[in-house]
């Protein structure tokens, strides 16, 4: 069994994470940390699993106690812990914010559809962004086919990606029957999208831009990438279908697509539309699952030798 840690467990995310791992066939979780809930029982700050966890949080962690430790901390903390601490040379560390996302400091970037087999082999993985998960499986086919122009995106998300805080455009009041643009054109992931694409295709010479949404529902996150191509949409089926073949979880869909299809699972369903020479990329997940925890698990499943999809077998909620 793989000993695991959550560092950060009290969060939307790291509640993801306890969910998934308490169900992993291969994983046994040892550790919760966090700071605010040292003593107090899971089940005090995620009442849902009552029953499912006798665990109790702490307020440090023993890294000799286990292999792998998941950072679920606010951005920035990674760094402060990471240089606070001294680590055993076989602890495996997989951080679900932005800190290491550049691979500063011998982290890999753990987006398994482009480097899986980096991944593998590594010691460190930098969970990708939400958005940048989204945006970047709408794009890396042709990234890699070197096919990229100037693109434009909109993409909404749930409130759930805000994180656990409150603040005023969480609060249910503001966000219910609510619609609202944020960071338009300057959100943090395209600092890691512009990083990686340009890593796939160096002389794009295009531009990203990128607007995003509040939406007002919870979880998930609808994306669609606008762009010039002179390619005809079945040669673009072609080459997405070829590019993400052997991927558990990224599929093309003939038909339009949607949040519930993805939402509390680990997938990304992408679907394509054209007209004229415009192309059109829909992509959609779950902003908590491929887009954080589950991702995160599936990027450990990869450093530990087990099939992709192992624990992370979820369904959908569909209606």
């Amino acid at each position: 069994m793989i000993k695991v840690a959550i560092a950060g467990a009290s969060g939307y995310v790291g509640g993801e994470l306890i969910r998934l791992l308490l169900q992993h066939p291969e994983v046994a979780l040892t550790q919760l940390v966090s700071q605010h809930h040292a003593g107090k029982a899971v089940a005090a700050v995620h009442p849902d699993l009552l029953g499912d966890c006798e665990l109790q949080f702490t307020d440090k962690l023993v890294p000799e106690a286990i292999d792998l430790v998941f950072l679920a901390l606010s951005h920035g903390e990674p760094k402060k812990w990471f240089d606070g601490i001294v680590l055993p040379d076989a602890l495996r560390i997989i951080d679900l914010s932005q800190d290491f996302r550049d691979e500063s400091a011998g982290f890999v970037y753990g987006l398994p559809e482009w480097q899986r087999e980096k991944i593998t082999q590594a010691r460190y993985i930098a969970n990708p962004g939400c958005f940048a998960t989204a945006i970047q499986l709408a794009l890396l086919p042709l990234a890699a086919a070197d096919m990229l122009d100037t693109v434009y995106v909109t993409g909404i998300t749930g409130s759930t990606g805000a994180g656990q805080s409150p603040s005023a455009t969480t609060h249910f009041s503001w966000r219910a029957n609510n619609i609202a643009a944020y960071k338009s054109l300057d959100h943090q992931h395209l600092l890691e999208i512009n990083r990686n694409l340009r890593g796939i295709q160096p002389d794009w010479s295009g531009r990203l831009n990128f607007v995003p949404w509040r939406g007002d529902f919870t979880r998930g996150i609808f994306v669609s990438a606008q762009m010039e191509s002179t390619r005809s949409l079945e040669q673009l089926k072609v080459l997405y279908t070829a590019f993400y073949a052997g991927h558990p979880f990224t599929h093309l869909s003939e038909n339009p697509i949607d949040l519930k299809q993805v939402v509390n699972t680990n997938k990304c369903v992408i679907q394509l539309e054209k007209q004229g020479n415009q192309l059109v990329v829909h992509t959609a997940i779950d902003n908590l699952l491929k887009g954080a925890a589950g991702q995160a698990v599936q990027n450990m499943n990869l450093l530990f030798g087990l099939p992709e999809n192992t624990g992370l077998q979820l369904k959908a909620s569909a209606f």
